[in-house]
């Protein structure tokens, strides 16, 4: 796989870094990522990746813009109020990046379709606001074998996590949180400037794995407090009893 001079010149900070090098940009050129949620999680996620050189971005998104998600969606504009999420982000990621496939899906992700809209790419990175559709990903994520970053923000809270099969992220919350009536930002509220702190870690965590620079960071949660900016690191344990990813699975 070969750059441009365009790409060269564009990529030239990534190129120089040991860590990454033009085999690490190699790499993010040819991975494929799909971004489950366009909001304040994902308006930091797919600027820092398409800014990155990720080759292929599908973002994942049924909702439209609404005046109370610009305090924290820096992505839209008062402008937009109304249209699509996703189709908004595709358009910011073509003005970003040429080099960048992105493809935006207009839906919102349920059991049914996820694995349909899952499969075929190298990561997950889920940054939807409740846990039924969280669940929902890393379910549809362990079943395809791929693996997931999962971002999450309320309040003065943030977590980034990578799962790659085992543990998953239903070993961490378990089976309670499976319905839509789960409290989100909408009744608790968030900081806006919480999301993009969550959001960019998400997006390194992301660049870290695909190029191969550092650590695997797999199996450990990451967890920020906003009030105080101090993050702390917790090991995931793999639960046996976990009907996704244990010895007693669904089918």
């Amino acid at each position: 796989m070969t750059f441009s001079d365009e790409e060269l010149t564009r990529y030239a900070r990534h190129l120089v870094l040991p860590q990454i090098g033009g085999q690490g940009q190699q790499r993010l050129k040819a991975a494929r990522v799909c971004v489950v949620g366009a909001g304040g999680i994902g308006a930091a996620v797919v600027p820092a990746l398409a800014g990155a050189g990720v080759g292929s971005l599908t973002i994942i998104d049924g909702d439209t813009v609404d005046l109370s998600n610009l305090q924290r969606q820096p992505l839209y504009r008062s402008r937009d109020i109304g249209e699509p999420k996703a189709a908004l982000a595709a358009q910011f990621v073509r003005r970003l990046n040429p080099f960048v496939e992105v493809r935006p899906i207009e839906r919102r992700i349920d059991k049914l379709n996820a694995p349909d809209l899952l499969a075929g790419h190298d990561l997950i990175l889920d940054g939807t606001d409740n846990f039924a559709t969280r669940l929902t990903v890393s379910d549809a994520a362990v079943k395809l074998g791929i693996a997931l970053l999962s971002a999450a923000a309320v309040q003065f809270q943030g977590q980034v996590g990578l799962f790659r099969g085992k543990p998953c992220y239903r070993c961490f919350v378990g089976d309670a949180h499976d319905t839509d009536d789960c409290d989100t930002c909408v009744e608790l509220g968030v900081l806006g400037a919480l999301t993009g702190t969550v959001g960019n870690f998400a997006a390194l965590m992301a660049i870290r794995m695909l190029a191969g620079a550092g650590d695997d960071p797999a199996g450990k949660l990451h967890l920020f407090d906003g009030l105080t900016g101090e993050w702390r690191q917790m090991r995931l344990p793999a639960d046996p009893g976990c009907r996704t990813c244990g010895e007693q699975r669904s089918p």
